[in-house]
């Protein structure tokens, strides 16, 4: 186990009892996006979804209800976020322990695979891409953040100016002293991360990128990739 995972993992065991409680107010942005996932798995009759890094189990729990026919799986490598989980009536065989980098189902086990603001939180975010479309048949659902779209308007530009020269990484170097992390009381261990760094490894396995601002500012003349803080990406008909 890694500095970085250790560090997290700690983080989530002393605040799974809160972490419901601390998240209800600030996640609207992925309640936005379950929401509008709800649509997708509907309109394309998915049967079956697994959610990557599910902690309380917010999500999965959400989808069993509303779709009480649909199987719904998580994963959740913190015991202690399980756990809280199992006691809002999650079966334990519903919300299992797994790695993110390595999930334990064979190729396209499941019409859908989701997550919901875990990208930000791994080292290797396109690792974990590469196996959630591994084990997704039809769909993959990403909603998470994206650092260009936040901060003030002149941040954002530059933000966007430095990714777009190749040097985002150096600039990330910099920022976080050579960490290539920040740790805050209310998110954790978070690495940056924006969706749009995926994009590549996506258009590897899958056709159609389809992406919906969640978060973010009003102003409609700027594209998502400087208005948006966070995003919506469904990803569909496989290669």
């Amino acid at each position: 186990m890694t500095k970085e995972i250790e560090i997290q993992r700690q983080y989530y065991a002393q605040t799974a009892i809160s972490y419901d409680e601390m998240h209800l107010d600030k996640d609207q942005e992925h309640v936005l996006a379950l929401h509008l996932l709800a649509g997708y798995i509907q309109f394309y009759q998915i049967r079956s979804v697994l959610d990557v890094g599910a902690g309380t189990g917010r999500t999965v729990l959400w989808l069993k209800n509303r779709f009480p026919d649909l199987v719904v799986k998580g994963i959740e490598p913190v015991a202690a976020l399980r756990e809280q989980g199992y006691k809002k009536g999650i079966p334990p065989e519903d919300l299992i322990d797994g790695d993110a980098y390595q999930l334990a189902f064979p190729d396209n086990s499941f019409d859908l695979v989701c997550e919901f603001a875990t990208l930000h939180h791994v080292k290797e975010p396109e690792k974990m891409i590469q196996e959630m479309s591994r084990v997704a048949s039809q769909m993959v659902c990403i909603s998470d953040c994206n650092f260009m779209g936040q901060g003030s308007l002149l941040l954002r530009f530059l933000k966007y100016g430095i990714f777009s020269l190749g040097l985002w990484s150096i600039a990330d170097w910099i920022k976080t002293k050579g960490k290539g992390y920040t740790i805050s009381e209310g998110d954790g261990l978070a690495y940056s991360y924006s969706v749009y760094q995926s994009l590549k490894t996506l258009r590897q396995v899958w056709k159609t990128l389809r992406i919906t601002s969640t978060g973010g500012t009003s102003d409609t003349r700027l594209g998502s990739i400087i208005s948006a803080g966070h995003l919506l990406l469904i990803a569909r008909n496989k290669k």
